[in-house]
């Protein structure tokens, strides 16, 4: 499936935050790209505008393309409880982003990888599916032949965030995805109703 592989200093700028992670290019230029990008007196910005930014920027931080995004609101609305948090839950709770999560990847894109090239297990099996959707109590783990690798090993000796919904093993290489994140846990500055309010229009 295409993903975008474009300069991600430039969408950083375009939505005034790191959201691929540390970004020494972004830190120098924190402002919008193009010729009047650094213009202090840029127009006030339509509602339509303001959603769409929104919605735009949870895509490029989970990494999922529209269909795929406006197919989980789909399901998000169909479940009972708000329609954004549970969004963001489903987000949460794709195989990729735990990977990430568990620090076995530096980034989302290299977790999806990880994935894709077979390196990881769900309750011992392998999974080869980025979107694939954890359940609570799933056990996510680095498969046997690539626990040497040096990318993991080194992704895994520089991560130091500890998240609640998330258990982590060192010597066997494993997580659980204990449970579903409660919206006050998830640390990612996306304000999901603006996504709602888009969607339902």
């Amino acid at each position: 499936m295409a993903r975008y592989t474009g300069p991600k200093s430039k969408i950083a700028r375009k939505f005034g935050e790191a959201i691929f992670g540390d970004d020494k290019s972004f830190e120098k230029k924190n402002y919008p790209p193009g010729q009047h990008g650094n213009n202090r007196r840029r127009g006030k910005k339509s509602e339509y505008s303001v959603q769409l930014m929104e919605k735009q920027k949870a895509k490029y931080t989970y990494g999922i393309l529209e269909k795929q995004f406006r197919n989980l609101f789909q399901t998000a609305k169909r479940k009972e409880g708000v329609a954004g948090e549970i969004l963001l839950q489903l987000c949460e709770s794709r195989l990729d982003n735990v990977v990430y999560r568990m620090g076995i990847s530096p980034t989302r894109s290299g977790a999806r990888q990880l994935v894709s090239h077979r390196h990881i297990t769900v309750n011992g099996e392998l999974v080869n599916i980025p979107s694939y959707s954890l359940k609570a109590g799933d056990v996510v783990g680095v498969r046997e032949k690539s626990k040497s690798l040096q990318s993991i090993q080194d992704s895994l000796a520089a991560s130091s965030a500890v998240y609640e919904w998330i258990s982590w093993n060192s010597e066997k290489k494993e997580g659980t995805y204990v449970t579903i994140p409660e919206r006050l846990q998830i640390p990612e500055n996306i304000k999901e109703q603006l996504i709602v309010e888009l969607y339902s229009k």
